[in-house]
């Protein structure tokens, strides 16, 4: 009988040890499916915002494209507004060479002084 016991002993332990392998077999392969699913969804969220980012340097790229055209018409338009304030001083002075109620200035910050002085006895009177 003891040798009886012994192989049933023996038999029992080779059934569990088996049926340990077969769960902790089972429960890896489940892990392992799980770790690849869950890589899986990273890398599509990975591409996803790869993606959003590339959508948003272009538009970067593409606002920055506008603002150097802007700014080179802003220039443009700069450059015409003091050749057109030229012009209009120079028409200005021409003007006042050709009036005969206006004297020549001697010193132009006599002019301008004297501008602000009419200015002010006119808002008073």
């Amino acid at each position: 009988m003891d040798t009886t016991v012994v192989i049933i002993i023996i038999a029992a332990a080779i059934i569990v040890v088996i049926a340990a392998f077969l769960i902790f077999s089972g429960r890896s392969k489940a892990r392992m499916a799980k770790l690849r699913t869950e890589a899986s969804e990273t890398r599509d969220r990975a591409e996803a915002q790869r993606l959003e980012a590339k959508r948003l340097s272009a538009e970067a790229e593409e606002r920055a494209a506008r603002a150097r055209r802007e700014s080179i018409v802003a220039d443009q338009q700069l450059t015409a507004a003091a050749a057109s304030l030229a012009a209009a001083s120079e028409l200005h002075s021409r003007a006042d060479e050709i009036d005969p109620d206006v004297r020549a200035p001697e010193n132009q910050a006599d002019v301008d002084d004297r501008s602000v002085a009419d200015r002010r006895n006119s808002e008073f009177n």
